[in-house]
């Protein structure tokens, strides 16, 4: 790759294209502006003039206006390198207005020429038309978004054909993650552009490649993926990023306290990391005041450096600033970083810091809702802060911070003062332009209005809804706005918003007044279609009776595109039970937007409910496809499959003769069943009915020790409330009988070894299965509930290993619950009672049988005992023919006395 090409891609100007000043002066001066941030320069020069003439742009759009001429250059490649440049100068300055900061000195104006109309086009109608043309897959761009005209310019620029310069590809995968945070929903593109990014990979993993270039391509590819909710895709993309740049990392535990007035010392998650060694990196240049090691952690809260985001202090009368570790040594002596300290580990290089805040993101994103994420988080975030190296990095470090402490009493309020000062530090100059767009592409920093709208959100949080409805105002969020009234109970305030915004009065009153200028009449109040449709979407939430009117208005403004239209329809229909109607607007969703997994799960509903399992198998399988730790989908695609099993053996009733290829394929599908409830119970541990279906599906492929698995879950969760029938008993006895089939004693089974063998190892059956069992009934079942079913399996199963005290003792715990064993005196029940009669026939049965064995015991005595006992409850029987047996187990167990 051309070392210019580098140098771009990095933000930092390489010494070794000093040398090219002599060779190519005006480009490379012009690539040093850009690396400099002097786009004024950059976008003004001789050739962006004659790169950015227009034809017709007033009535005409953007990629018909321009025809991209540099008639002054005739050299292919240095022609390509000037569009790059000029691409990346635009792509910046939009970042600049939008992302970073501060003020950007220049407007779109000042760079297009139209060559038809030479009265200059205002920046409002430039940005406009821009805004319009960036909505995509029928969701709308943020319409108040800054200079949108460079970022529609840097994406036509790019789009060109390109044969010499392959850093092409990764700028189009820049402007790309751009352009989807200007977006509503995130909309899958064309994947063109992934495919060259993997051999321009290759190129830096090489022997003569950049590492760290390397792990950038890499850290930016799984930004994308968890742009699309891929969060194991991401997951891989980063720990390769930090695989490539030879960041080291682990996550142990150190002794320390986290507050004031704790006395022990206490395990404390640590994260210790440690970057390789740069010796030619500028970005290693830190001042040493930034990497003093010898300052407390109450110092370094309250550190504040010109050029750096300003770190609010907890000032908490409980906790303290951050975690101080007492041990000068992790927990564990066998890693390799084990020769850190905890207390004072050394900088982290800014690139490795953004590895570290994006695995922090898929902590948050894979991690189950519970305690446990915070926690995980709180490490790499607190190792990113403790050395602060780069303006952007510091300051996606701290947002992260404030989201982790937003949910504690003791911590929410340094969280919005945090998030408010983060907010305000954006247009300030504070830091160089350079600085700040150097790591930029590395981390996932929200634009200045997400980051205002999360400081909005934050307030709704805590109830100070009139500071949040202010700023929503102000940013004409108005789905937000709607909202806000709705909390307080207003609608009919929500409902008169967004009829005065489609009406043109509201839009056109804020236009006025906030921008300060006499717009011409026919921009008064005109919003682009997906701006409209989306309104209209939004009146039809608002007005459930006029809903229909208000979603295919949305739709025909659209012209077909509005995602948000067929979804919201198709929602509708399928609450009122119109099935057929819903199918055919959430297909429409999905065809324009098939990344909103609520869309596809929606349309596998629909499909269930007209038996189309095809259909809704199908679309669970897009839902987990999307978002594979969603255990409902996975839930609903194993059912799919088992009603996909059902319906092909009610076809094939009426076959006569073996069909061995149907039974194979309704084996699979009961196989794909189970392993989709397996994944999904990932995800829905907790969820008793998905382990009842797991249980139910193990048993009927044969994977038995799962099933055993599932009833102990079941049972863990539903015993407190149901009691013994919270327990599958068919189930716990079938379980039984695979145990028990197999010859007790390992020398009995069947002559060869390998018989033998199976015996052992194979999990779901005989003796591999018998430890499970065992501690279903001893650990789970028995502590919990208990049953005649439950004890007469135990005992079979005590039985088969020949502990014959331990059956015996279980025998009788069934007898003593049954009914014979719980049978009063004044029952009048015959039935019940000759039931009873059967089991006091088998429990002594089980006393001669077992008594014997069993040394210390009297078994006829308590035989006889059992006898007399329910011959003394159920004398109002003594007429009944099953009494003479009653009287022949007394008279039989005299005689053997």
């Amino acid at each position: 790759m051309d070392i210019l090409e580098c140098s771009l891609l990095s933000g930092q100007w390489d010494s070794k294209l000093d040398t090219e000043l002599e060779s190519r002066p005006a480009i490379t001066i012009l690539a040093k502006d850009v690396i400099d941030g002097k786009f004024r320069e950059v976008l003004t020069s001789l050739w962006a003039r004659a790169f950015f003439r227009a034809s017709g742009l007033r009535d005409n759009s953007y990629e018909e206006s321009f025809s991209w001429q540099l008639p002054s250059v005739t050299d292919e490649t240095e022609k390509e390198l000037i569009q790059v440049v000029l691409a990346v100068a635009s792509l910046h300055a939009f970042i600049q207005a939008n992302w970073t900061g501060p003020e950007l000195d220049i407007n779109p104006s000042e760079v297009i020429v139209d060559m038809m109309n030479p009265i200059l086009i205002s920046d409002e109608v430039l940005d406009m038309k821009a805004v319009s043309e960036l909505a995509y897959g029928g969701e709308p761009a943020y319409h108040l978004a800054q200079h949108a005209t460079f970022l529609r310019l840097a994406q036509l620029i790019f789009a060109l054909p390109y044969r010499h310069c392959i850093s092409v590809c990764w700028w189009r995968l820049r402007t790309m993650i751009i352009h989807e945070q200007l977006l509503d929903e995130a909309v899958p593109f064309p994947t063109d552009a992934h495919d060259s990014l993997g051999s321009l990979l290759q190129t830096l993993t090489g022997d003569t490649g950049d590492r760290d270039l390397a792990g950038r391509l890499q850290l930016e590819q799984g930004r994308l993926e968890h742009i699309f909710c891929h969060d194991k895709a991401a997951s891989d993309r980063f720990v390769q990023a930090a695989r490539a740049t030879g960041l080291q990392y682990e996550l142990t535990g150190a002794l320390g306290r986290r507050t004031k007035f704790q006395q022990n010392d206490l395990s404390q998650l640590v994260l210790l990391a440690e970057s390789r060694k740069r010796n030619d990196s500028p970005a290693e240049a830190v001042p040493d005041d930034l990497v003093d090691q010898s300052c407390t952690p109450d110092d370094m809260s309250n550190m504040t450096y010109s050029n750096l985001p300003v770190t609010l202090g907890l000032n908490d009368d409980t906790l303290l600033e951050q975690t101080i570790f007492t041990s000068s040594a992790p927990s564990s002596t066998t890693s390799q970083l084990s020769h850190l300290d905890p207390v004072s580990q050394p900088p982290l290089h800014p690139l490795d810091q953004c590895i570290l805040l994006s695995l922090c993101l898929n902590v948050r994103n894979t991690s189950p809702s519970h305690g446990l994420t915070s926690e995980q988080m709180s490490p790499y975030v607190a190792r990113v802060i403790s050395h602060p190296k780069n303006w952007s990095v510091h300051t996606m470090a701290l947002l992260l911070r404030s989201r982790l402490e937003s949910g504690r009493t003791r911590t929410v309020e340094r969280s919005v003062l945090q998030l408010q000062a983060l907010v305000d530090q954006m247009p300030t100059a504070d830091s160089p332009l350079p600085e700040r767009l150097l790591y930029f592409h590395s981390i996932p920093l929200p634009s200045k209005w997400e980051m205002e709208r999360e400081l909005a959100l934050r307030f709704l949080t805590l109830g100070v809804v009139k500071s949040a409805l202010e700023i929503f105002e102000r940013l004409e969020m108005w789905e937000e706005v709607v909202k806000c009234w709705q909390s307080m109970e207003m609608t009919d305030k929500a409902v008169a918003i967004v009829r005065d915004l489609l009406e043109g009065r509201k839009e056109e009153a804020e236009s006025v007044i906030l921008r300060g200028k006499d717009l011409p009449s026919p921009r008064r109040g005109k919003l682009d279609s997906a701006r409209q449709a989306k309104l209209w979407c939004l009146l039809g939430d608002l007005e459930p009776d006029n809903a229909v009117g208000h979603y295919e208005r949305a739709w025909a403004l659209s012209k077909e595109t509005s995602g948000r239209a067929m979804r919201s329809l198709g929602g509708y229909y399928f609450a009122r039970g119109e099935f057929e109607k819903a199918i055919s607007c959430l297909q429409r969703a999905v065809k324009i937007n098939p990344l909103l997994s609520r869309s596809w799960f929606i349309l596998g509903c629909t499909y269930i409910r007209l038996e189309n399992w095809e259909g809704a198998r199908d679309s669970f399988s897009r839902c987990v496809s999307i978002d594979d730790e969603d255990g409902e989908s996975w839930n609903n695609l194993a059912s799919m499959y088992l009603r996909l099993d059902s319906s092909q053996n009610i076809l094939e009733s009426d076959v006569s003769g073996e069909n061995q290829p149907s039974k194979a394929k309704s084996f699979s599908n009961r196989m794909l069943a189970f392993r989709a409830l397996k994944q999904g119970l990932k995800y829905s541990y907790d969820n008793w009915r998905m382990w009842t279906n797991y249980m139910i599906v193990a048993m009927d492929v044969g994977e038995l020790s799962e099933a055993c698995r599932a009833l102990t879950r079941i049972v863990e969760e539903r015993s407190a409330k149901t009691g013994a029938e919270c327990v599958d008993e068919e189930v716990l006895e079938r379980l039984v009988n695979a145990v028990t089939r197999v010859p007790a004693g390992l020398d009995q089974s069947a002559g060869n070894d390998d018989r033998r063998r199976d015996a052992v190892n194979n999990p779901n059956e005989g003796h591999g299965l018998l430890r499970r069992v065992l501690d279903l009934f001893d650990r789970t079942i028995l502590p919990r509930v208990s049953s005649p079913r439950i004890f007469r399996a135990y005992a079979r199963l005590l039985t088969f290993q020949s502990r014959w005290e331990d059956a015996l003792k279980a025998y009788l715990d069934w007898y003593r619950c049954s009914v014979a064993g719980t049978f009063e005196k004044g029952e009048t029940d015959a039935e019940k009672w000759r039931e009873a009669v059967n089991e006091v026939e088998d429990v002594v049965d089980v006393l001669k049988n077992f008594g014997p064995r069993v040394q210390g015991i009297n078994w006829r005595h308590q035989a006889r005992s059992i006898v007399r006992t329910f011959m003394g409850r159920s004398k109002d029987f003594d007429d009944q023919v099953e009494w003479s047996r009653l009287v022949e187990f007394q008279n039989e167990l005299r005689t053997e006395e």
